[in-house]
């Protein structure tokens, strides 16, 4: 075992200063309002946890068929927007917009900020004539359900994702996601790869039905979501997205203006 050489004095004083810093980081965050980052509290790579609560997971939520006794089905997310109104999710989660709700933070039966109704949903043409795996992804604005929950922009409450294209080839992206068969989000983060040049592979267990959607995070942006090739994905252990190219910006940019 290698032993310090530092005296005593200069350890103390290095500690002191250690802390320090982690106390004025503490301090920035919670005027930021984020959350500090914690290795030891997050999951190794392509490990699968649940998601704890906090700014980041709270843009996530759930997607249910005609409200919360319809069960969810799929996951979306809170992107940025200039009237803080848009989500995005795959495009095969909308057979029926006309029906569904989204909950954003939605946690053990419920839905702190409330149910909010799909008002105009953005998705490529691709999609929609030959449901193009490269073409799955959808942008969509929402509402409050009326006399649900506060009033106002969903971006107001939660926040939103920045939406960042080009990322490299083997960037690493934390998906958060809703299985059907739970009542909180999971989370896991690996390095991704290119399947094509146009579909995103990661290597996550337990990413099951009810995690279409889910917003696969680059650097705190949204780069993608999970869907694409296979409906993104035929078995739990490996999960897809389509890359995020122009007609995916170009839907990004309706949306939001």
């Amino acid at each position: 075992m290698i032993h310090s050489t530092l005296p005593r004095t200069a350890r103390r004083t290095r500690a002191r200063r250690a802390s320090r810093i982690l106390l004025a980081l503490a301090a920035m965050a919670a005027l930021l309002g984020v959350d500090v980052p914690d290795a030891a509290a997050r999951p190794p790579l392509g490990v699968t946890a649940q998601a704890l609560p906090g700014a980041t997971v709270n843009r996530v939520g759930a997607l249910f068929a005609g409200g919360q006794e319809g069960g969810h089905f799929c996951t979306a997310a809170v992107v940025h927007s200039e009237d803080g109104d848009v989500i995005a999710t795959a495009a095969h989660c909308l057979e029926n917009p006309g029906t569904i709700l989204f909950a954003p933070g939605y946690r053990d039966g419920r839905a702190p900020y409330g149910f909010w109704k799909l008002t105009g949903a953005h998705v490529a043409r691709g999609w929609t004539d030959g449901q193009d795996p490269d073409d799955d992804i959808a942008f969509v604005t929402v509402a409050p359900v009326d006399g649900d929950g506060p009033a106002g922009a969903v971006e107001d409450l939660v926040g939103g994702f920045p939406v960042a294209a080009e990322q490299p080839d083997d960037a690493k992206a934390t998906v958060i996601g809703y299985p059907r068969t739970l009542e909180a989000p999971l989370r896991c983060a690996n390095a991704t790869s290119l399947l094509s040049g146009t579909q995103r592979r990661i290597d996550c267990p337990d990413l099951t039905g009810g995690t279409s959607g889910s917003p696969w995070l680059v650097n705190g942006a949204l780069a993608g979501v999970l869907g694409g090739y296979e409906g993104g994905g035929s078995v739990p252990e490996i999960s897809y997205s389509a890359v995020l190219g122009d007609r995916a910006l170009e839907l990004y940019e309706e949306a939001r203006s």
